[in-house]
């Protein structure tokens, strides 16, 4: 699988995730949280469309910054997630864990 396509579905992952968690009613007293999410999720979301336009040579340069925005955001809604003993933050850690991978990949 491209780097783009994973790119892609990372995005698509972190946006189900996202509606997952707005619509569950324990998740969403965290409200902080969810709008660090979704914050990490717009981030994401810029380049979802261009990713497969970028020349393979400068992919590392323009995707890099995009995905440590990225993690440090999901991260800092995992942590969140955390300190109210929520069992989403777990899931927030799958995902980061396959971002960090692709993150690696480059």
């Amino acid at each position: 699988m491209s780097i783009s396509d994973r790119y892609r579905d990372l995005v698509e992952e972190v946006g189900v995730m996202v509606k997952s968690f707005e619509t569950d009613k324990a998740t969403c007293e965290s409200t902080r949280a969810l709008r660090v999410l979704d914050q990490a999720l717009k981030t994401m979301a810029k380049m979802a469309e261009d990713v497969g336009e970028i020349p393979r040579m400068k992919i590392e340069a323009e995707l890099s910054p995009i995905l440590l925005d990225a993690h440090n955001l999901l991260d800092r809604g995992r942590l969140l997630l955390e300190e109210q003993q929520l069992a989403a933050a777990h899931k927030v850690w799958e995902v980061q864990k396959k971002l960090y991978r692709l993150l690696n990949d480059l």
